[in-house]
């Protein structure tokens, strides 16, 4: 049930944040201790403002009304994905580009399996990063286990 939530919510959403100038990094529904929480998480070219949480917050409850897709009690977070926010993928790496990351890979590259530089460029499923002793390092996405930017 939790991935039908998802997957419509997003739909919903991927829809209506364009035209806010916004866009939907990801959509989570899962049992917290509290009791349910549908989450989700927006990101704008400016970054994103309470009040563009408050607008995009009271749109989705007003679908979540209408179509009546959660039968059991549940709290909707609407928040940025914040500084060190994972990428999910190559487009979001483009978006970010000049921006300091971790990278996590699969397997160890060159004895190290934690990379940590600036995102220098993304080519297809290829991101290139420019380490911190400056040399450069190339990584195809499915090498990769988690990207985030960092500090």
């Amino acid at each position: 049930m939790s991935e039908s939530v998802v997957s419509k919510v997003q739909i919903f959403a991927e829809t209506l944040l364009p035209s806010m100038g916004l866009e939907l990094v990801e959509v989570q529904f899962r049992l917290e201790g509290h009791g349910w929480v549908l989450r989700l998480f927006i990101d704008g070219k400016e970054g994103v403002t309470l009040d563009d949480c408050s607008r995009v917050s009271r749109e989705v409850s007003v679908y979540l009304d209408v179509e009546d897709l959660i039968a059991q009690a549940y709290h909707l977070e609407v928040s940025s994905p914040g500084l060190e926010r994972v990428l999910r993928h190559t487009d979001d790496c483009q978006r970010h580009i000049g921006k300091k990351v971790k990278v996590k890979l699969r397997e160890d590259v060159a004895g190290q399996r934690v990379l940590i530089g600036v995102l220098h460029h993304v080519e297809g499923e290829i991101i290139e990063l420019v380490l911190e002793d400056g040399s450069r390092c190339q990584i195809a996405w499915d090498q990769i286990r988690k990207v985030r930017l960092t500090l």
